[in-house]
């Protein structure tokens, strides 16, 4: 191979070593001569002189950091936790952050603002309420601390999510039994309250059995009588059956003629 081959394959290996691309999810700075760039390059192909530039890609998806970390009660206790941190880079602050802090962001500022910021919040509850009620406060106040802190430095803070806390195996215990006996009071209440009911029933219909009894007994009067002992009459009457009717005008005597018996109407 003559000088011209190598020269060509030279050039051919000059130009394809100094085009970079860019993926989605991320953007790329360029370094030339040692000095950053303020141009922030977009998913694509990128060009640059191999000799005096590079080009520097970062991430804008969004990143999880699961931590494992040792957090304060307000009562001075430890409670061992595990969380997740979601945050991603805001694009157009890529130079800033490669500029002020370098590529190792995530150590050297997400995590040290992060723990910083748990232990000031935790320090503020009670251990029990890491565990159960204010589990989400707890959260949505360590985003607030970092997002604070972080936002003016190119980072978006998502959320931080306590994916489980270890309480003292004592505290633990205590807060079980309390839950049981919270949930047991709840059931006797409910069953109270479903037998103070039926009594509300039971005594509603009771009286409206009363009522209806009252209702008939004023009803009976001797008007009332008189006009159905008439109503008797007028029946027997009309029966096709031999009868005789012995009576005083009040109350119908019935004689059945085959037996001799006397029946009271």
């Amino acid at each position: 191979m003559d000088i011209k081959h190598y020269f060509a394959a030279a050039c051919l290996a000059v130009l394809f070593s100094s085009c970079a691309v860019i993926r989605q999810g991320e953007v790329g700075v360029k370094r030339k001569v040692g000095k950053l760039q303020p141009t922030v390059y977009q998913p694509g192909a990128v060009t640059f002189n191999p000799f005096t530039s590079t080009v520097i890609k970062v991430s804008t998806q969004t990143d999880n950091i699961e931590v494992n970390l040792d957090l304060p009660s307000k009562e001075g206790l430890t409670i061992k936790s595990q969380i997740s941190i979601l945050y991603h880079v805001k694009p157009e602050m890529v130079p800033n952050i490669l500029q002020n802090i370098g590529t190792d962001y995530e150590r050297t500022v997400i995590l040290a603002v992060f723990r910083s910021a748990a232990s000031d919040v935790t320090a503020r509850f009670m251990a029990k309420e890491m565990h159960t009620s204010q589990r989400s406060v707890i959260e949505a106040e360590i985003k607030e601390v970092m997002q604070k802190q972080l936002q003016h430095r190119g980072f978006e803070v998502e959320a931080v999510l306590l994916k489980s806390i270890v309480l003292p195996a004592g505290l633990s215990t205590a807060i079980q039994q309390r839950m049981e006996a919270e949930q047991q009071a709840q059931q006797m209440e409910f069953i109270l309250q479903r037998e103070r009911q039926e009594a509300e029933r039971k005594i509603i219909e009771a009286q409206g059995l009363r009522d209806a009894q009252k209702i008939i007994s004023e009803g009976l009067n001797e008007f009332f009588i008189k006009w159905k002992s008439l109503e008797v009459f007028k029946e027997l009457s009309q029966s096709p059956n031999t009868k005789v009717i012995i009576t005083d005008g009040k109350t119908p005597l019935l004689i059945d003629p085959s037996s001799g018996q006397v029946n009271k109407k």
